[in-house]
């Protein structure tokens, strides 16, 4: 039998949105639960993601008494600026050289909010931490031991290099995409779902604001795109063939090829990372096996496009949160065993969004993927989300 460290209720593996934001708030229900981080916390809180949340992820936040997270420095102010309280409002898309707007929704309450996700990690760590919270950066080698048990045991290598072992009730696994947490259920349990689109994005990391703080656009050559990622950067994405290279794009076809698929010059600054990221979902099913829940990105990925990553995350988060107090609170496991299902039937529903609104924004423009019928059905279907024309006088 192994001998435990220590013992808690949960252990979370990953200190992303989806880890911080379920310690958070298993903190604010009085759940005991350690965060396991593998690297540092300056490493965490400068790395550039997704950059938006959907006016559901703003309201779990709300929900669980943390929305100033969502905002520069935990203020709450919001990082967009004066005027930009939603980004539909702040997002114009232009159409062969031609600005349109957004239809609005009618429900002000109902707005998501730019939020890039440096900002919305930085917030939460501080949250977390000036709450109680127990965050672990640069623990290595984690190795998860007994998920079928009652009690499952973690087990790394923490800062100074000592070896730690956790008991715990319950393992969250929320340490993405390449995590260790989910290479942990054995062989053949999980089916993995995956739909890849035929197409990348160019990535562009640049030191240049974005102004308006987002901005896209349909262009023959293909989508194109650029993001707020805080006051003084922005990424640029940029639609190609899958067989491109960062190689193929060298910094003076960047800003070009943006300003003509913008059709105006763009503003051009340092560019600090290029990669090329073919656009492509995936789902695991089921996300948990045994005491060990998925969580955020080591469940699914979402096609950029679709802006909704981090607010996944945050509804896995929420599921997850909810489902262990009411196990702790009330010793009724029915929502624990039902949040696969849960989480599941949402990631289902988003997915099917983004995948029509991926479509509908490269086949409206690059007609080389799926052609010209395809195209003029993309266009329809953009016309239903975007306001009439201005009649010219």
């Amino acid at each position: 039998m192994t001998q435990a460290d220590e013992n808690t209720t949960m252990v979370i593996v990953g200190g992303g949105v989806a880890g911080l934001a379920l310690g958070t708030f298993l903190l604010r229900s009085g759940i005991r639960c350690v965060i396991l981080e593998k690297h540092s916390r300056d490493h965490v809180e400068q790395r550039q993601r997704a950059g938006a949340l959907d006016a559901r992820g703003v309201r779990v936040l709300h929900e669980w008494g943390v929305g100033e997270v969502v905002g520069e420095r935990g203020t709450g102010e919001a990082v967009n600026g004066p005027g930009h309280d939603s980004f539909d409002a702040a997002m114009p898309l232009i159409i062969d050289g031609e600005r349109r707007e957004w239809k609005m929704d009618d429900d002000e309450d109902a707005a998501g909010t730019f939020v890039p996700q440096q900002v919305l990690v930085r917030n939460l760590i501080r949250t977390f931490l000036r709450d109680g919270g127990d965050l672990r950066f640069q623990a290595e080698d984690i190795s998860l031991e007994g998920l079928g048990t009652e009690h499952p045991v973690v087990r790394y290598r923490d800062a100074a290099g000592s070896a730690r072992v956790i008991s715990c009730d319950f393992v969250a696994g929320s340490d993405g995409y390449q995590g260790v947490s989910r290479t942990a259920i054995p062989d053949g349990f999980l089916t993995r779902h995956t739909h890849e689109f035929g197409y990348a994005w160019l990535t562009v990391m640049t030191d240049v604001p974005a102004d308006p703080p987002a901005v896209m656009a349909v262009h023959s050559r293909g989508f194109a795109a650029q993001i707020t990622r805080g006051p003084n950067a922005s990424r640029v994405y940029l639609q190609c063939p899958v067989t491109d290279t960062v190689d193929d794009w060298p910094d003076e076809r960047v800003w070009s090829e943006l300003g003509a698929r913008f059709a105006s010059a763009a503003r051009r600054g340092p560019i600090v990372s290029k990669q090329i990221v073919p656009l492509r979902g995936v789902v695991f099913s089921p996300m948990s096996y045994g005491r060990l829940y998925l969580l955020g990105d080591a469940a699914h990925l979402i096609s950029p496009m679709s802006a909704e990553g981090m607010s996944l995350a945050l509804h896995d988060a929420d599921a997850l949160a909810r489902a262990v107090v009411h196990q702790v609170e009330k010793d009724d496991p029915t929502p624990l065993e039902s949040y696969s299902d849960t989480c599941l039937t949402h990631t289902w529903e988003r997915q099917a969004s983004a995948v029509w609104m991926t479509d509908a924004m490269h086949d409206s423009g690059d007609t080389s993927y799926r052609g010209e019928f395809l195209k003029h059905v993309a266009r329809a279907n953009l016309e239903n989300l975007v306001q009439p024309r201005t009649p010219k006088s």
